[in-house]
């Protein structure tokens, strides 16, 4: 018997870095009593290499490529998935993550991004283009991507984590 997944059985989180994905991930997990998977920590794992040295040794669209065959291999049921910032570079992908599970946006204003990523320059965050990218080019250029693969996108400005969490909860659970 082959068993279809139900797309309300996974939940995807994407959204940009600083977004809480991987925070919200884990709370969200608790209230639905569902498994939690952070693919950031799958290819450090994978690796055996920190995210910021991955890009600095393969170059961003070599980390795409590591990152989209991770997001590729995964097959999971009652699973939160938190992926990491660039994950929407890789249609391929996000079109199998789709097909597996409810993608949820973590929508949040720039200003609240910037808030929230004291840390910007030593977080391994994947900037496609050469040159200095600055935070606001990176979300222009993402925001339409993550609106684009969304099903469902929860503004979490001025949310805490677990607010967050329940309303993700609410709307998909």
């Amino acid at each position: 018997m082959t068993h279809t997944h139900d797309k309300s059985r996974n939940i995807v989180l994407i959204g940009m870095p600083g977004a809480g994905k991987s925070t919200v991930g884990v709370v969200l997990a608790k209230i639905l009593n569902y498994d939690f998977v952070d693919v950031d920590l799958l290819i450090q794992q994978q690796c055996d290499k920190t995210l910021q040295r991955l890009i600095d040794s393969l170059g961003p669209l070599g980390f795409i490529d590591v990152e989209n065959e991770v997001l590729l291999g995964l097959d999971f049921d009652r699973t939160i998935v938190s992926t990491g910032g660039s994950a929407v570079y890789s249609e391929e992908a996000m079109q199998h993550l789709s097909q597996e599970a409810t993608i949820v946006y973590l929508k949040a204003s720039l200003d609240e991004i910037r808030k929230r990523l004291v840390d910007f320059d030593e977080r391994g965050i994947v900037m496609r283009r050469e040159g200095a990218m600055g935070l606001a080019e990176l979300y222009e250029e993402r925001t339409p991507l993550y609106e684009a693969f969304a099903d469902v996108v929860v503004d979490i400005d001025g949310m805490g984590i677990t607010e967050a969490a329940r309303e993700v909860a609410r709307l998909v659970g």
